[in-house]
C-alpha cells in the first residue's frame, strides 16, 4: 500500500540528457483520495516544491496518508524527499525520511557521473554503505522532466527511458511513455476548487514503471496524469493492480526562475 508515493516517482520521467531545465520552479500542493470514483475517500496530501539557483535544482516533496483499512485498524504513511540536483545534470544529494504507522526509514544517497560512469552510493543507519553503478543512460530527477518535455514537443508519441528513483526502489525504472487521447484522461473532480494552471501546451500520457534491472517483469505500477509544459502535474492516477490512489492538484504557485549565465 505504502507504493501510492508513486506521486513523487510521476516526476521522474526520462530520455537524453539535456543541458538546461524546461521545467520552471513552482510549489504545488495535491490531495490524495482512494480510488477513482468522484466520491472516493481524501487519504492524505502531498506537496511538491522545486526551487531553482545558478548551482542547480533543489526539489522536496511531503507526502502524508492515513488509510482506514477497518474500522479499527488504520495504517500511517509519510515520505519526505529534500534533494538537490546540479543544473548539468550529473549529480545528485538527497534524503529520504519513511514513516509507516511509527516506524521510521531514514535513507541518505548520492548520485555522481565520474569519467563516463555514474556512481550510487545508498546509506542506511546500522549498515555499510551500498555502492553502484547506473547504466550510462539514466536521468536524474529533473533532467528526466526535461527531456520528457522535450519528447513531447517534439510530437513523439510513446518512448522509454531510465531514470533514477530515490523513493521506491533507489536505483533504475525503466519507464514506457504513451500519449493518450483526451478522454482517456481521468475528468477533474466536480468537488474540487477551480485551480489557475498553467498557460500553454500540456498532455494526456500513460506511463508505466518497470525495475530497470529486470525488465522482463511487469510493470510495477502505473501512472496516466496530465503533464504541462513548464513540469506542473495534475489528475494523477497510480495503478498498483491492487490498489489506485489519485492526486488532483490543489493550490499553485509559479516561480521566477534565476537569471543565470549558461557556463
Amino acid at each position: 500500500m505504502h507504493r501510492f508515493v508513486c506521486l513523487a516517482v510521476a516526476a521522474l520521467l526520462c530520455g537524453p540528457q539535456l543541458a538546461y531545465a524546461q521545467m520552471q520552479p513552482h510549489r504545488a500542493e495535491y490531495v490524495l483520495r482512494l480510488g477513482n470514483a468522484a466520491n472516493a475517500p481524501r487519504i492524505g496530501t502531498a506537496v511538491q516544491d522545486i526551487s531553482q539557483d545558478c548551482a542547480g535544482w533543489h526539489l522536496k516533496r511531503d507526502i502524508a496518508s492515513e488509510i482506514a483499512l477497518t474500522a479499527s485498524w488504520k495504517m500511517a504513511l509519510s515520505s519526505k524527499l529534500d534533494a538537490e540536483e546540479t543544473r548539468s545534470g550529473n549529480n545528485l544529494r538527497y534524503r529520504t525520511v519513511q514513516v509507516q504507522n511509527g516506524n521510521t526509514r531514514e535513507t541518505k544517497g548520492r548520485v555522481q557521473k565520474d569519467g563516463g560512469e555514474l556512481r550510487t552510493e545508498i546509506v542506511q543507519p546500522g549498515v555499510p554503505p551500498f555502492q553502484f553503478s547506473l547504466p550510462n543512460a539514466t536521468l536524474l530527477p529533473v533532467a528526466a522532466i526535461d527531456h520528457l518535455i522535450e519528447r513531447l514537443r517534439a510530437n513523439a508519441t510513446a518512448f522509454p527511458a531510465l531514470t533514477f528513483d530515490p523513493e521506491v526502489v533507489g536505483d533504475v525504472f525503466l519507464v514506457d511513455v504513451t500519449q493518450l487521447g483526451d478522454d482517456r484522461l481521468r475528468p477533474a473532480r466536480p468537488s474540487d476548487k477551480p485551480v489557475a494552471l498553467p498557460k500553454g501546451k500540456s498532455w494526456p500520457l500513460v506511463m508505466s514503471f518497470t525495475r530497470g534491472r529486470q525488465q522482463a517483469q511487469r510493470p510495477m505500477f502505473s501512472v496516466t496524469a496530465q503533464v504541462f509544459e513548464n513540469g506542473v502535474l495534475d489528475r494523477l492516477t497510480v495503478d498498483t493492480g491492487l490498489v489506485t490512489v489519485t492526486a488532483d492538484l490543489q493550490t499553485l504557485e509559479m516561480r521566477p526562475a534565476p537569471n543565470c549565465p549558461r557556463s
